[in-house]
């Protein structure tokens, strides 16, 4: 302990109470220079509470230091009192220390009061006052105070315009950057630091003339300046500027900081694959990942295995006890589907925040897990962590009845939450989720502020609720409102269509992703593949397929259902061998529907059945209806009826209708009475009132040559009272 050191120094006999103080002083200087602060007060009292010692103005601003950084303002305050009784605030660094220690506390009444009693008050006391006031909304006052200060020194336009920023107040900031540049005053780099880190998209040429003026001045070799440059870039959307900035200088005078700017701004733009390359050239160049490099990867990590590999380096590296880097963990598991590993990671925490409570029931909300996500919520209320904006939006993201979102509706009313996006936005989801798409969209009108995600979620419901015209009607006036959309935009506007058959409006699309570098997202690689299929263009499918550079599941599942859907059975096989044999990934349920469709259209018995038993048998996956649907279909296509009957019988009693159907289907087909009958039979049994069975059943009879026993199921239909539903056409004449 620090007290060891300093005890013997003050409880010595007095020799020369002078040379003491000194040496206290320096202890003290030092203990401040190392964050030391609780120790630096304790030798403080040490010092006053000694009889031969007598605390002087380096001693009291020292100890005021370190009431600053502890925001300490009771004891702050006793010793404001002991510096005006002993006469020690005549001294310009105690009073600025008290300056310092008010505006640290946010005391601006007390920090106009100590520069008011300062008789010449120097830079650091102009500096000081101006950024307080500015930083706790007193712009005016510091604009008026600074209007009555001499103007020679950069440091005092630094705090108007750090304490501009800092409060919201962009425009003033730029006024007081342009003024200055205009009365002759130089810019250093704190001043240009600041300027460029309020620059966003709407000032792009003005970010563009400070670069010039960064270079022409000499301050592009700041590590600062060059920080805020790429961060500037990155925040206009200037990937090429924000690279250049980094490759002119950035690899020489560049730190931690640097790379943690561009990391992040590479994911914010999605460019997931150079954000991870560059925190691996970041290690080679020697410099080591912080926690803030930590929290911006993980946002860049879509697959499970590169997620494990940047955890686990984490981990290795001793941030594991580091709440950000587990709650960004935990949304990098979720966005890879791995909610497992996202509810060990949560687990595991030891210090939960809200925002990992929210990270958890986002994750569920994710999966449509409606109940665990309310259970996470409930648990999350007796830790005695009040919920936010973000938490009600996943919940209401993972509603499952619209019961449930109007109570949320309700709680968020009560909690002053409902003018929040976030919760708007989960409203809307909810609503459409729900069917109320009438009602979201009248949600959506009135929203005074919208994002990316409040245009996304109108867009999919109105996808979801049948109305596809609209939701591309709606992302022609988001690209109007000058939003642009990313990558699950862009995958809905192709599922809208691709469900129109819309191939003109998918080209179009098609060419906004090559044109903006969003083809390396497999999402939308799939989602091509598929409206491709749909609009007939076979040939753009496999183009586009295999181009996409990370195939996942859907992606093979949907080549294949592209040839499966134009009647190319042999193909299809083809693509799921190759699945197989030239593919990490393993074919799933989807995979064994789309493959065996393929060999039920194209009548490939053998590899049909051969693919079916590779389910069972090989996969470990149990069938389910709509595989025997495919298996079923085939074998009665083929004329093998005896054997598809077989198959369902080995199912037992739990065999849906829809299966008997297809057999049923293919009984009336190949003529065969017998097994028609039958089946026939079960149908009647389980739904008396569907007309299609005593129709097609008649129609069996009759063309067997049975004319009596055909009337008579026409008579059996008058009898049940059931209608044949009357043919109709959309051409008129």
């Amino acid at each position: 302990m620090v007290s060891k050191c300093y005890k013997p120094l003050i409880a010595a006999a007095p020799g020369n109470p002078s040379q003491e103080l000194i040496k206290l002083n320096c202890l003290l200087k030092n203990l401040i220079h190392g964050g030391q602060f609780s120790d630096a007060l304790q030798l403080f009292r040490r010092i006053h509470l000694s009889h031969h010692l007598k605390p002087d103005h380096y001693t009291v601003s020292t100890a005021l230091t370190a009431c600053a950084n502890l925001q300490e303002t009771r004891v702050g305050a006793q010793l404001h009192s002991h510096s005006i009784q002993s006469g020690l605030e005549i001294f310009p660094h105690v009073t600025n220390t008290l300056l310092s220690l008010y505006a640290k506390s946010g005391d601006l009444v007390s920090v106009k009061r100590v520069y008011d009693e300062i008789k010449k008050p120097d830079v650091y006391s102009h500096t000081t006052l101006l950024s307080a006031c500015a930083k706790l909304g007193e712009v005016d006052y510091a604009c008026h105070m600074f209007d009555q200060m001499p103007h020679e020194n950069v440091a005092v336009w630094n705090a108007m315009i750090t304490g501009c920023a800092e409060n919201g107040h962009d425009e003033i900031a730029f006024g007081f950057f342009l003024k200055m540049h205009v009365l002759g005053v130089k810019a250093d780099n704190y001043t240009f630091a600041s300027v460029l880190s309020l620059t966003s998209l709407r000032q792009f040429d003005f970010g563009r003339q400070v670069h010039s003026l960064v270079v022409k001045t000499g301050f592009l070799r700041r590590t600062s300046v060059v920080n805020s440059l790429v961060t500037m870039y990155f925040n206009c959307e200037s990937v090429t500027d924000a690279y250049g900035v980094f490759e002119e200088v950035g690899c020489e005078v560049g730190d931690e900081i640097t790379y943690n700017a561009i990391i992040a701004g590479l994911v914010n733009l999605e460019k997931d694959e150079d954000a991870l390359t560059l925190f691996i050239d970041m290690q080679t160049v020697g410099l080591r990942p912080t926690e803030l490099t930590f929290v911006s990867v993980m946002g860049a990590c879509l697959f499970s295995k590169i997620a494990s590999q940047v955890h686990g380096q984490a981990i290795k590296m001793g941030f594991e006890e580091y709440t950000s880097v587990s709650n960004a963990a935990i949304s990098m598991y979720s966005n890879c589907g791995e909610l497992d590993a996202a509810r060990l990671v949560f687990r595991m925490l030891k210090e939960k925040d809200i925002v990992s409570w929210n990270a958890i029931i986002a994750s569920y909300a994710q999966e449509n897990l409606g109940k665990d996500a309310s259970l996470a919520y409930l648990q999350m209320q007796r830790q005695g962590l009040k919920p936010d904006e973000f938490t009600f939006g996943s919940l209401l993201a993972s509603s499952e009845l619209l019961e449930v979102a109007e109570m949320i509706q309700a709680i968020v009313i009560k909690n002053s939450l409902i003018l929040k996006v976030e919760v708007l936005n989960g409203l809307l989801s909810a609503f459409s989720r729900n069917g109320e798409i009438e009602q979201a969209s009248k949600l959506f009108c009135g929203m005074q502020s919208r994002n990316l995600i409040s245009w996304n979620a109108m867009i999919s419901g109105f996808l979801l609720n049948g109305m596809p015209a609209n939701g591309l009607q709606q992302f022609f006036k988001m690209l109007l409102s000058g939003l642009r959309p990313n990558h699950y935009t862009l995958s809905l506007v192709l599922s809208i269509c691709a469900s129109t058959s819309d191939l003109q409006h998918g080209k179009q699309v098609h060419a906004y992703i090559l044109k903006f570098g969003y083809f390396f997202h497999t999402l939308l690689g799939n989602a091509l593949v598929a409206l491709y299929s749909k609009c007939g263009s076979l040939n753009w499918s496999l183009r586009v397929f295999q181009n996409i550079m990370r195939k996942d599941a859907v992606s093979w599942n949907s080549i294949i259902s592209a040839y499966a859907q134009h009647g190319e059975g042999k193909e299809a096989v083809r693509w799921f061998e190759a699945m197989q044999y030239s593919s990490a990934v393993k074919p799933d349920k989807a995979t064994f529907t789309a493959v065996l469709s393929a060999c039920s259209h194209s009548g490939l018995v053998a590899d049909g059945l051969r693919i079916f038993t590779l389910m069972v048998n090989g996969y470990g996956i149990e069938p389910k209806i709509h595989h025997f649907s495919c298996i079923v279909d085939l074998l009665g296509r083929a004329g093998f009826l005896d054997a598809a009957e077989r198959l369902i019988k080995g199912r037992g009693i739990n065999v849906d209708p829809s299966v008997w159907w297809t057999l049923f289907s293919s009984c009336v087909a190949h003529d065969n009475l017998q097994l028609g009958s039958i089946v026939a039979e079960f149908l009647l049994e389980t739904g008396k009132d569907d007309p299609a069975v005593y129709v097609l059943l008649s129609n069996l009879y009759a063309n067997a040559g049975k004319w009596e026993e055909s009337a008579n199921l026409r008579e059996l239909m008058k009898k049940y009272n059931v209608m044949k539903q009357p043919g109709s056409s959309w051409i008129t004449s």
